[in-house]
């Protein structure tokens, strides 16, 4: 690549202009007594200036851009707005004109010149950061490079400061420019800074995929060539801790149609042992069929007790009312939600209730059991459930006692999905809502052998069920869910 280039405002600018220079890779400006370079954002002298300048199409950039275009595209810039909000015709031919400059000073030819550490985009990013950084200065100084301060003393320019900014084309050395005074503070890339707007979110977006932070080290190093210790990719992926932590906060819906409660088991370090703490998560389905998860609550075991603090506290967010509970089997689970919304239906989930009663069953007649418990909770409505679960106690009970015996000490729990209409029951009966998610969890967590602490738990938990909503569907046929609803709580539902 070559180690000289011009950018086309630099070239546009020095016409006239004899000794105005700026040499790479230095990046000093060398200039005359009366040379300047334009300040970033420009002046409105400077706009003007430069705006004719693109309309000459001697200029050889712009094509004949008409002025009020030009205009435009300079007021924005003077203001920080994206270039993306430009009109199609601008964007396309300024964009065109130059990718086609900087594609010729530069001779990139190879993918690594033109993307990889230390090539065209890397130094395109690093010429970028100090104009603009320049341009600060000059805004906040009040006058432009070489003039005398005005009233002749005051602040004035001091030199500047090398830093490595880590981006994602690589490792980027700016100037970053200073004054005298000690006042002036960087917007854009503010003191102290090396990483670059966006490094941050990938190392993020690594460590929600489950990577470690040696494995987020490493992948740093072979991708961009950048050096990230593992205690600063722990500071970064901790700012997520805020979120988190916002996020459980929040106020929630007034009302849930449905809402699904579970817990899965994490693995957390505590001193030199390593314990198994239950993760417990809600997720609810607004009176709009969206579904949303509501928190999550760690506690060394699943117990009724605990969950009865979980739901006091979506009480205290907000949630006045739930028609349905659906929950697994878990043993006084029914009297902590009713003693926290006593008019509240409890579903155990069927799916948990199969599985518990086929455990007692060998495998050469777990096929013909499974077929004969399909007839209970498909039956058309409760008597017709009840009169299968006696069929099956005569033709089982000899061999497995135990499970209709489980069926019928939990019958009110497991029958009231029945009074929905077959096309409804299916949101009803069973917890998979909240399997799913914990299935797309599990496949996260599973290459850690376990947390360093809670929080670290936190951090990916909440990663994990974030980027997990953002494909979440509508309730399954939630129109006639929401019908049959209104029909059975009447004016409980908006």
């Amino acid at each position: 690549m070559s180690t000289r280039t011009h950018s086309r405002i630099e070239l546009e600018g020095s016409r006239g202009r004899a000794g105005v220079e700026r040499s790479e890779p230095e990046g000093r400006a060398q200039r005359d007594a009366g040379g300047a370079r334009p300040a970033w954002p420009l002046p409105g002298e400077g706009r003007r200036r430069l705006a004719g300048e693109l309309l000459d199409p001697a200029g050889g950039g712009s094509r004949g851009l008409r002025g009020e275009l030009v205009e435009e595209a300079l007021e924005r810039v003077r203001l920080g707005l994206p270039v993306g909000e430009l009109p199609a015709e601008l964007r396309e031919r300024l964009t065109d004109g130059l990718i086609d400059e900087l594609l010729a000073d530069s001779g990139a030819r190879s993918e690594r010149e033109l993307v990889g550490p230390g090539g065209l985009l890397g130094e395109l990013t690093r010429r970028l950061v100090e104009r603009a950084l320049a341009g600060e200065l000059t805004e906040h100084l009040g006058y432009e490079p070489g003039q005398a301060p005005p009233g002749g003393a005051g602040n004035a320019r001091n030199g500047s400061t090398p830093k490595t900014l880590q981006t994602e084309h690589g490792p980027v050395r700016v100037e970053q420019p200073r004054d005298r005074g000690g006042t002036f503070e960087p917007r854009i890339v503010k003191k102290r800074q090396t990483r670059f707007e966006g490094f941050d979110d990938k190392i993020v977006a690594m460590y929600a995929r489950g990577m470690t932070t040696r494995d987020i080290e490493g992948q740093l190093r072979d991708i961009y060539g950048a050096s990230v210790s593992r205690d600063t990719i722990s500071r970064v992926t901790g700012a997520v801790l805020e979120d988190a932590q916002a996020w459980q906060d929040r106020p929630l819906e007034s009302i849930y149609p449905i809402v699904y409660l579970d817990a899965l088991v994490v693995k957390i370090r505590d001193g030199n042992a390593v314990h198994k703490h239950s993760a417990y998560l809600a997720i609810g389905v607004n009176t709009d069929g969206e579904r949303d998860t509501l928190g999550i609550w760690f506690q060394r075991s699943e117990g009724a007790k605990f969950w009865l603090g979980v739901l006091t506290e979506l009480k205290q967010r907000g949630v006045e009312d739930v028609l349905v509970c659906c929950v697994d089997g878990l043993k006084g689970f029914p009297e902590a939600i009713e003693a926290v919304y006593p008019k509240a239906w409890v579903q155990t989930c069927v799916v948990h209730q199969i599985r518990h009663s086929l455990r007692f069953v060998p495998y050469r007649d777990r096929r013909a059991v499974a077929k004969d418990l399909k007839r209970v909770y498909t039956a058309s409505d409760r008597d017709q459930a009840e009169r299968e679960l006696e069929r099956f106690a005569e033709q089982w009970d000899g061999r497995y006692p135990m499970i209709s015996a489980s069926w019928s000490e939990n019958w009110e729990r497991i029958v009231p999905f029945l009074a929905f209409p077959p096309d409804v029951r299916r949101i009803v009966y069973t917890t998979n809502a909240i399997e799913a998610l914990n299935r797309q969890i599990r496949k996260i967590i599973k290459t850690r052998g376990s947390f360093p602490t809670e929080d670290a738990a936190r951090k990916l938990l909440y990663l994990t069920i974030t980027n997990a909503q953002k494909n979440w569907k509508t309730a399954y046929n939630w129109s006639s869910a929401l019908a049959a609803f209104r029909i059975h709580f009447g004016d409980r539902l908006p």
